[in-house]
């Protein structure tokens, strides 16, 4: 029995470590409110270009929140200026950007 407390309480605490230090390596996340997404086949198009980009590691697109959500890699980052330029280029207007340590 203590062996099994023992166990069970290095497992927790090993476990407790790991999910530290993933939250650890991400970088910053970036919120993008867009106005006028509202096409399914449009947003893949935005969600395929930001993830083409190397500083880029994931992004998530909520259609009726009409918001884009990007992780960037830790230590990476995208300017605002480029970002803006890339939804205008798709034919979207950018109403407000939020970065999140």
């Amino acid at each position: 029995m203590k062996y099994f407390i023992f166990f069970s309480t290095l497992i927790f605490f090993m476990q407790f470590n790991q999910i530290k230090s993933e939250d650890d390596v991400k970088g910053q996340t970036l919120y993008v409110h867009v106005n006028g997404l509202v096409c399914d086949f449009c947003a893949r198009s935005i969600e395929k270009m930001f993830s083409k980009k190397e500083s880029v590691s994931s992004v998530d697109l909520s259609l009726e929140k009409m918001l884009i959500t990007i992780n960037f890699k830790e230590g990476k980052n995208l300017n605002d200026e480029k970002i803006i330029q890339i939804i205008q280029d798709s034919g979207y207007e950018v109403t407000e950007i939020l970065r999140v340590k």
